[in-house]
C-alpha cells in the first residue's frame, strides 16, 4: 500500500513563498505519477499541477501562470511543489496524489495524502 506524507505548509504573507513536499512509500517512487490538488474553504477540490513518472508536466490554472512549479528527482524522494508570489486565494489544504493514471482529475490517482494547510495572509 502506498502512503503519502505531505509537509511544508504553514502561514505566509501575500507575496511570499512556500515549498511543499510529498514523500511516498510502499512502492518504487519512479513508478508513480504524482500530482497536487487543493481544496479551499467551501469549495471543491481542484487540480493544481501534476508530474508524470518521466517528468512530463500537466498544469492547472494557477500553475500555468508560472507561480507554482512541481519537481521530482527519481533518484530521491519526495516530489516538491514550489509556491511563489502567493495570493490570499491560494489559501487551501493541499493534497498530494499518486497513481498509475495521469490527468487533471481525482479519479486518475489511487493514493492520497492527508493534506497540508497553506494559509496566505493579506
Amino acid at each position: 500500500q502506498v502512503q503519502l506524507v505531505e509537509s511544508g505548509g504553514g502561514l505566509v504573507q501575500a507575496g511570499g513563498s512556500l515549498r511543499l513536499s510529498c514523500a511516498a512509500s510502499g512502492r518504487t517512487f519512479s513508478s508513480l505519477n504524482m500530482a497536487w490538488f487543493r481544496q479551499a474553504p467551501g469549495k471543491e477540490r481542484e487540480f493544481v499541477v501534476g508530474i508524470s513518472r518521466i517528468g512530463g508536466r500537466l498544469h492547472g490554472g494557477d500553475s500555468m501562470s508560472g507561480r507554482f512549479a512541481i519537481s521530482r528527482d527519481n533518484t530521491k524522494n519526495p516530489v516538491y511543489l514550489q509556491l511563489n508570489s502567493l495570493k490570499s486565494e491560494a489559501t487551501a489544504v493541499y493534497y498530494c496524489a499518486a497513481g498509475d493514471g495521469f490527468a487533471a482529475r481525482e479519479l486518475s490517482y489511487n493514493y492520497w495524502g492527508q493534506g497540508t494547510q497553506v494559509t496566505v495572509s493579506s
